[in-house]
């Protein structure tokens, strides 16, 4: 189970909402969205599941339950279990992280993918051989 980029769970929500406050970030997204070379962890596939069927994404809930299962079907999905959880842990005390963000590292890591592609962490950033990329930054799109 490899993949080269690790996606997060805001990168899923711009590439699916209906909300015309991402539709600056929706184009990129969808673009990552459809290369074939990324993974995620079924962390990011609860966390979007739950934000995606949020009102103001405008996404049916059935509609992001079949994206999660297109995904579950054609990429590499990493489970959570609870040696990642101590090693998200561990991470989060060597770095400012949220332990959600911990996490995604570490299974990022698990997946072989040198580059998680999120807006939520800082950008250029590697966090022990688990680089970080804004693609709304490195796109010009004014990310954070």
């Amino acid at each position: 189970m490899n993949a080269r980029y690790f996606l997060d769970t805001n990168i899923l929500i711009y590439a699916t909402s209906l909300s015309p406050d991402h539709a600056a970030r929706r184009g990129v997204a969808r673009a990552w969205v459809g290369r074939g070379d990324w993974g995620v962890s079924t962390q990011v596939l609860m966390e979007f599941y739950a934000q995606a069927r949020q009102p103001r994404h405008g996404l049916a809930p059935a509609a992001a339950e079949a994206f999660v299962e297109r995904i579950a079907a054609r990429r590499p999905v990493l489970p959570v279990d609870s040696a990642l959880v101590l090693d998200a842990l561990a991470l989060r005390h060597r770095h400012p992280l949220s332990h959600w963000d911990a996490a995604i590292l570490c299974a990022a890591q698990r997946l072989g993918a040198a580059t998680v592609v999120s807006e939520d962490m800082e950008h250029g950033r590697d966090y022990g051989g688990v680089a970080v990329l804004n693609p709304f930054v490195a796109e010009g799109a004014g990310g954070r």
